[in-house]
């Protein structure tokens, strides 16, 4: 593969079969206090804007939109989120508001079932509505090249990484197995293993030259998704398969309302990812900055790494 395209400007719709979700149905518990001090209210930190003049969940839209279709992108948010409806007013797109959050595993295979009911041969790149990530043109241009892997590795969930900046013992790892090949700037490698919780092991695990940070935007064709999914909680997509039928129809809301009562708390990353290292591939993209905003201090870092300065004060929040 060393070699493929390089070539491609940046423009929606570019891939008239890649589909966008982007995932806003967390409450950014880590941010909470933080952001209640600073707007006199609770708001999840995906509808918070930092900095200059769109929010984060506005950000992953328009970068979403740079590769698929506005047309081909669900949003899924919270029944508690009050702040969607006014971020999402002037987009097109398809927003699909969850009954209850139950945890990442439901929250992708949901909107992924809204996809697999319009065109089931599908390319789909997810995306968490809260996570930095600067500069935004060289990672959609590593997600091209990740859309282009995927034409060619169909039985492969590529997942962004980025070369650590410091030692996180709260973000989630990927360690680098055999390189398959080259994407321009951006080596594609298989993955040795899934390291999701290193602050509970020992430090030299995160030693090496070989790590990656799991930024969890992920790239994969939607019937490998489910494949893998129906393997592992095979109870769960069975959910989804059977409200794929009331899609578009006048009991939709109510059979989702339903579902959800029976629908498992799981994770997409601990519960199916870790379990599958011979189907993921990693893309390594070495010069973006990104970030888990999960601190006030990681914010601040991250704007000052880019010459900007945030919108809440610094003394408010405890930060020097």
């Amino acid at each position: 593969m060393t070699g493929m395209r390089t070539d491609g400007t940046s423009r929606g719709g570019e891939y008239p079969r890649l589909w966008s979700i982007v995932l806003s149905g967390g409450n950014g518990r880590h941010l909470a206090p933080m952001v209640a001090q600073w707007l006199g209210r609770e708001r999840p930190k995906q509808y918070c804007t930092f900095t200059g003049t769109r929010s984060m969940l506005q950000h992953t839209i328009d970068r979403a939109d740079r590769l698929a279709s506005p047309e081909h992108r669900i949003t899924v948010v919270d029944t508690t989120h009050c702040d969607a409806a006014e971020q999402l007013r002037s987009r097109s797109g398809r927003v699909v508001v969850q009954p209850r959050n139950c945890d990442t595993a439901p929250g992708i295979y949901l909107p992924l079932t809204y996809v697999r009911a319009a065109d089931p041969s599908a390319t789909v790149v997810i995306y968490p509505a809260d996570h930095f990530i600067y500069p935004e043109t060289e990672f959609v241009q590593a997600l091209r090249h990740a859309v282009w892997a995927v034409d060619v590795l169909k039985d492969r969930i590529i997942v962004m990484g980025v070369r650590p900046r410091g030692q996180r013992l709260d973000y989630r790892h990927i360690r680098l197995d055999r390189r398959l090949g080259v994407y321009g700037a951006h080596a594609l490698w298989t993955v040795g293993r899934f390291i999701e919780q290193p602050s509970l092991q020992a430090p030299q695990v995160l030693a090496g030259d070989d790590l990656l940070w799991n930024t969890m935007v992920i790239v994969a064709r939607v019937d490998l998704l489910w494949a893998v999914g129906y393997k592992i909680l095979p109870s769960m997509v069975r959910l989804f398969e059977t409200f794929q039928p009331a899609i578009g129809s006048a009991r939709e809301s109510r059979v989702l309302s339903t579902l959800y009562d029976n629908m498992p708390v799981r994770n997409f990353s601990t519960d199916i990812l870790e379990h599958l290292p011979h189907r993921l591939a990693a893309l390594d993209v070495p010069e973006v900055h990104w970030s888990d905003w999960q601190s006030p201090e990681r914010i601040v870092d991250s704007l000052r790494y880019i010459g900007k300065v945030p919108l809440f004060p610094l003394q408010q929040v405890g930060v020097a």
